[in-house]
């Protein structure tokens, strides 16, 4: 496998799959994998991933073991260096620095180049077929797998690296082992007639790991053959200039495209018949002076400018008649190669079997998909057919992710709502239980010396003539004996663990009922409105009236003057239920949390004992029902008054 994934340093960018033109990558549990029998070497996740986590295969150990064991080893370096090595100026410096290594010859894959040029220009003036070049492996490798039926159409010429390695054991002997040293991963796979290949950043780790450097190096020049005007070879369109083909806009026959996008589009046009009567010269990277065996953040025209600087020196130092001989010497030179199709497209899917992923991402109709490109896919259609085939995940799609986020973030808050709403009432069941034991006891122990008091007292007051001094203190003692009665049997009552006695019953005749044992005060107006399907429900009947009249009851207190109590009434196919609003002074913000407590109320001493609401509360509970209040007391920001609304089981659990 040339290029693979560090898992560890994997993050869900897909960035790679939007670079990559082969569809090689495969994300599986958020990570991205290469898919090695796809992957066509091009190295374009290698140079984007900011994360490190796409490399490709080092091959520095094997030419160390290459060079310690064979006495004959030729590196043969592209002539795209001048792009990497900016530093070094004198390119007999880095000559001598790859010798250093233990390489017995160092040769420029230039000369290479100039065959080449020269056997494609042959090529592309006497054949009637229209040819698209060879010497990016990469674009080689798509062809065979994403465009078979263009095969033919690849110009049966080698590549200049291969050209170099042929004239080199032609030149020096069969027995030599050759090195190829260059920007592309594709190199190290591309053919069996180069033992190694290594890219220029590997070139560098080795030198640096034997401590060479342009200081303590001796400057030598190239072996022989030198090249010429193939130095220009690796920059957009340089298979043209090398070899003097127009390929103007008007009179050139030839296209040149480069780079991800527009050799696929190229390509695509040209199998369509929409190009016609012109020849191709494609690279899969903006030249070779952007493959990915160079040095990262490196700057296109920059290195273009390097690399157009070497060759414009090679005029003045180079031998015109002695590289014209070296040209000459293998001009016969065999630089034919056949190339067979390797398909490996992707099947394709009928229209329900993607629609049916649509649907899964949320696209149910055209509008929906946005073909955003965030999943690292042109469109949505292509991610679809992606994850069909495995290659791809529905999380991918960024508008689903955020959809689905959105509606977690929205089920969570709503959770946490019902949740904190779960605490505040089984911390109020708590207190409630606490306080109702509490208050059981109280009220059994008072309820004995209560009742003395309240006969006694009631004997002396009618004993007592009109008038008497002592009158009108038994008067009074009676009237708080009583009223302490009251609060002993509201306490028993709140503390009370009653079986709720289930009836069927209807809400609308306990809300009537409930209201006739009220004395309504004239100018309070109770408005009563049913939209109940099916008013029965199986409640206490008693215990539900009294809930309703300590509603009702303070209501009346809250309203001071004028005003109205409207109680409506709904229900589900479950639940009955029964919401009690009035135009009263309403609850103060601070108080709410606190009204269903025992003893605690908002009405003067002596008016009220504070159990009126704990016990709706309690008795609500045993019918596994639900109560809560709204309120308002504030005028400026609209009506005052509170609502309580209860909801109750139509049937018993």
């Amino acid at each position: 496998m040339l290029v693979y994934t560090i898992k560890e340093l994997c993050r869900t960018c897909y960035t790679c799959v939007r670079e990559c033109p082969a569809r090689a990558i495969r994300i599986v549990g958020g990570q991205a994998e290469v898919i090695d029998e796809r992957c066509i070497a091009c190295g374009n996740c290698t140079k984007v991933c900011s994360q490190g986590a796409k490399v490709f295969l080092n091959t520095t150990d094997r030419v160390a073991r290459l060079l310690v064991n064979e006495p004959k080893v030729a590196a043969i370096v592209a002539p795209s260096f001048p792009a990497e090595f900016s530093e070094i100026t004198d390119h007999k410096v880095l000559t001598g620095m790859i010798k250093a290594l233990g390489f017995k010859y160092v040769a420029e894959v230039s000369f290479g180049a100039d065959l080449v040029a020269d056997r494609y220009k042959k090529l592309v003036s006497e054949s009637k077929n229209f040819y698209i070049s060879s010497d990016c492996p990469s674009i080689v490798n798509y062809v065979k797998f994403y465009h078979p039926g263009l095969v033919d159409n690849l110009a049966p010429i080698v590549s200049p690296m291969v050209a170099m390695s042929r004239v080199i054991r032609e030149k020096y002997g069969q027995d030599t082992r050759i090195v190829f040293i260059g920007p592309c991963i594709a190199k190290k796979a591309e053919s069996t007639e180069i033992d190694e290949a290594i890219t220029y950043t590997e070139l560098r780790d080795m030198l640096s790991e034997r401590g060479i450097n342009p200081d303590n190096t001796q400057k030598v020049d190239f072996d022989p053959p030198i090249g010429g005007r193939g130095a220009i070879f690796p920059v957009a369109r340089g298979l043209l200039q090398t070899a003097r083909i127009s390929d103007n806009a008007i009179t050139g026959d030839i296209i040149a495209a480069e780079g991800r996008i527009d050799f696929q589009g190229a390509l695509k046009e040209f199998e369509a018949g929409l190009i016609k009567n012109q020849h191709m010269e494609l690279l899969c990277c903006e030249g070779c002076i952007m493959g990915p065996g160079l040095s990262k953040n490196g700057k296109q025209y920059n290195r273009r400018s390097l690399v157009s600087s070497y060759a414009i020196s090679k005029k003045e130092y180079i031998d015109s008649e002695v590289w014209q001989r070296s040209f000459d010497e293998f001009a016969d030179l065999d630089l034919s190669v056949h190339f067979k199709p390797d398909d490996h497209r992707i099947e394709e899917l009928d229209e329900q079997e993607v629609n049916e992923v649509l649907v899964k991402m949320g696209e149910k109709t055209k509008k929906d998909q946005l073909d955003c490109g965030a999943c690292g896919y042109e469109s949505c259609i292509e991610h679809a057919i992606a994850i069909k085939k495995g290659l791809a995940e529905v999380e991918m799609c960024l508008p689903y992710t955020i959809e689905k986020l959105h509606k977690s973030v929205k089920d969570l808050a709503l959770t946490n709502e019902k949740l904190s709403s779960m605490k505040q009432a089984l911390k109020q069941s708590e207190k409630l239980a606490h306080m109702g034991q509490l208050s059981a006891g109280i009220a059994h122990e008072l309820n004995n010396p209560l009742g003395v008091v309240i006969m006694y007292s009631n004997i002396l007051l009618e004993e007592s003539k009109p008038g008497e001094p002592f009158s009108e203190d038994l008067k009074l003692i009676v009237e708080q004996a009583a009223r302490c009665k009251k609060i002993v049997a509201g306490l028993l009552n709140f503390a009370r663990k009653n079986q709720v006695n289930h009836q069927i019953v209807s809400i609308k005749d306990l809300v009537n009922h409930s209201l006739e044992s009220l004395i309504i005060p004239e100018k309070i107006k109770i408005n009563i409105t049913d939209f109940c399907t099916n008013p029965e429900a199986m409640l206490d009947t008693e215990q539900m009236m009294q809930v309703l009249t300590n509603l009702i009851k303070n209501a009346f207190d809250a309203i001071p003057g004028e005003g109205f109590i409207d109680i409506k009434l709904e229900d589900t196919l479950s639940d009955v239920i029964m919401i009690i609003t009035d135009s009263g002074t309403g609850i103060r913000e601070e108080d709410r949390a606190k009204i269903f407590e025992p003893f605690f109320t908002t009405k003067g001493i002596g008016h009220g004992t504070g159990l009126g609401l704990a016990t709706a509360y309690g008795i609500v509970k045993m019918h596994k029902g639900q109560i809560t209040a709204e309120s308002n007391n504030d005028p400026a920001k609209g009506p005052t008054g509170t609502s309580f609304k209860i909801i109750l089981p139509r049937r018993k659990e």
